[in-house]
């Protein structure tokens, strides 16, 4: 470890187990807060994750080297004349456990005011110390879309595999930095496979905390890594603020006006999009099996009756 690495990060002794089960790497998701981060899902996704399921610090980041305090000032606790509490700012690297105690690491905490040069490569050492083979880093943004169409997440990445059939940006785009897209940059740059994610959220709720949002994220998660989230409580949070939503556009014609545009905007975009990427997922749909998946399964399934003497249960009836 070199000594700017010594300065950036604190390694935790003795360390959590990472490795799983099988020999596959464990896969990184970055979860940065303070850039991108429509509905507040970005930080809800990290947290949802961390307070659902077990987890333990690995590696706790250096504040001082990355954080400028006047840009993002901790509240402060003053208590009968005296300076009783200041609220941390914790950026660390933890090992999360899924529910079927599958190990995958998340990096969650306030995105670097400082340093992103430095801070993605002693990420991107942390990730080769630890075996991670894919990356997946989180965004979510305002668009006009509406809160009556299906969720959009588009990606973007390094892996044409990875991209396969996802939604992904027809367009050449100039967007502000982050900490996130340095570090996604040097982790292909090292030739890891690293994804983004970002989650469509309807302007209009954009400053406010939008589950339906985080519940993407968090599904996409799942699907694309193969982890179990535990997603009851954030779907409950969903259908509790879309029921919201759908009674005061009930009650104002002028909101539904500004719906029904946006409605027929979105049906538009995706069909066009359909038309060119006649074969990709769209929001809403369900990721269909291959012919080969499908005949992968029925041998499978052939096996087991093999297996089974080829008795059935019509069989055993008679």
């Amino acid at each position: 470890m070199s000594d700017n690495n010594d300065r950036m990060y604190e390694l935790e002794y003795p360390s959590p187990e990472v490795s799983g089960s099988n020999a596959e790497g464990p896969t990184l998701i970055v979860a940065l807060q303070g850039y991108a981060d429509a509905g507040h899902a970005v930080e809800a996704s990290s947290s949802h994750m961390l307070a659902a399921l077990d987890h333990r610090l690995i590696a706790s980041f250096n504040n001082d080297e990355l954080i400028d305090y006047r840009s993002r000032r901790p509240a402060v606790v003053i208590e009968h004349n005296e300076v009783t509490e200041i609220d941390p700012l914790n950026l660390g690297l933890h090992v999360v456990r899924d529910t079927d105690n599958k190990p995958f690491l998340v990096l969650a905490g306030p995105e670097p005011d400082l340093r992103w040069g430095a801070f993605s490569n002693a990420v991107a050492d942390l990730a080769d110390k630890f075996g991670v083979e894919n990356t997946i880093c989180l965004y979510a943004a305002p668009m006009t879309v509406p809160h009556t169409r299906p969720t959009v997440v588009s990606t973007h990445g390094s892996s044409a595999h990875r991209l396969k059939d996802q939604f992904t940006m027809d367009a050449r785009l100039t967007v502000p930095g982050s900490a996130s897209l340095m570090l996604e940059k040097v982790l292909a740059e090292r030739g890891k496979n690293v994804a983004g994610y970002t989650v469509h959220v309807p302007h209009y709720v954009a400053a406010s905390a939008y589950p339906a949002a985080t519940l993407k994220l968090l599904q996409s998660i799942s699907e694309s890594a193969n982890l179990n989230l535990p997603l009851m409580a954030i779907e409950r949070d969903a259908e509790k603020v879309h029921r919201q939503l759908m009674d005061q556009t009930a009650e104002s014609a002028e909101i539904q006006h500004v719906v029904g545009a946006l409605e027929q905007q979105y049906d538009e975009e995706l069909e066009r999009y359909r038309d060119r990427h006649p074969q990709a997922v769209m929001p809403g749909e369900s990721d269909l099996p291959s012919g080969d998946e499908i005949g992968a399964e029925f041998e499978k399934f052939l096996a087991g009756l093999d297996d089974n003497g080829g008795s059935t249960e019509s069989d055993s009836a008679e």
